[in-house]
């Protein structure tokens, strides 16, 4: 049986030869997310704003105005609404309620819960969360706090494993990753919150990165100690198209499962995956053309052989000849 190629074993694709309108690209679109998260800002969720979120399906898509109206003549607070996309779930934000008791907050559920019912037939409650702003606090900190170790993990890592190039390459290219998926977010805010879950799946894009990164560092390290004499540029496009079928079936796996769970996997874990799925796009882009890239502009060269004058090894002369064709 004939084994299923996404890549052909000749492929030879100058990757390097794109290398200025990538990186002009990712500046550009890196602005565009720095200013959209300005602009427009965060759909931040109850996980780090604090309050009470409270989730409905309704039979049919209904008036968020008329929602609005239903749920602020119950004197809960002002109510901030969201809607998925299919229109027919809506979750329904609360301040924090003056007591944290769980039977309070129980009955401010309860409450809401049975006017909707009662102005909406075929309203069905879903689920709620309840989150202090001191905890909410915490959670901000923590969660931002565990993005910047990650990233500062991995640049040491680089640094130690490799050159400080590929530290330096590897950390612009994270950087570029995280600031799609939160300006992705800042574009959809209307559909999706930042959360937890959004957390957890910026941290996984940071996993899915650095593992496809160092795959490809470690490929072109290895071709700079075999192949000594040749230009960087080849030796980074050599790398890359020796390490690009492992890349490309990696992501296209991963994307199958992600659209799976996007459409199967409900309401709560839609901003996760898609979060992911624009991971795993933009994370494969910088893998191939900027990171790689990267490492040319930061001056990284192959060494040459160190050996002792007058060293006449006849083994390492044959395989000097046959990698690098003496000129006749």
């Amino acid at each position: 049986m004939k084994l299923l190629k996404l890549v052909p074993d000749d492929t030879n694709i100058d990757f390097v030869a794109w290398r200025k309108w990538a990186f002009g690209l990712t500046l550009a679109l890196s602005i565009i997310a720095v200013s959209l998260v300005g602009i427009r800002g965060l759909n931040m969720g109850v996980d780090f704003t604090g309050g009470l979120s409270i989730e409905e399906r309704f039979a049919t898509p209904p008036s968020l105005d008329r929602v609005r109206e239903v749920v602020d003549a119950q004197g809960v607070g002002q109510a901030a609404l969201q809607q998925s996309s299919d229109g027919r779930t809506v979750t329904i934000r609360l301040p924090v309620q003056d007591s944290a008791d769980e039977g309070a907050t129980n009955a401010v559920v309860r409450k809401v819960q049975t006017a909707i019912a009662a102005e909406f037939p075929g309203a069905t409650f879903s689920r709620y969360a309840t989150v202090g702003s001191k905890v909410s606090g915490e959670l901000i900190r923590n969660g931002v706090l565990a993005v910047v170790l990650a990233v500062l993990g991995i640049a040491l890592f680089a640094i130690f494993r490799f050159e400080w190039q590929f530290g330096v390459s590897t950390v612009v290219a994270i950087v570029h990753d995280l600031l799609m998926t939160v300006g992705f977010f800042a574009l959809m805010r209307d559909y999706f919150e930042f959360d937890l879950n959004t957390v957890a799946a910026v941290l996984t894009i940071i996993g899915y990165s650095i593992n496809d990164k160092i795959v490809i560092d470690d490929r072109i390290r290895e071709n700079m100690r075999r192949y000594r004499k040749m230009e960087m540029r080849e030796i980074v496009n050599l790398s890359v198209n020796e390490t690009l079928p492992r890349t490309v079936m990696t992501s296209v796996t991963i994307l199958l499962a992600l659209a799976a769970l996007l459409l199967l996997g409900g309401h709560v874990l839609r901003g996760f995956t898609a979060a992911m799925i624009l991971g795993i796009v933009v994370g494969t882009y910088s893998s191939i053309y900027v990171s790689s890239s990267l490492l040319i502009s930061l001056g990284l060269r192959a060494e040459p052989n160190k050996e002792k004058p007058g060293t006449n090894d006849p083994t390492r002369r044959q395989d000097a000849e046959r990698i690098v064709p003496r000129e006749r």
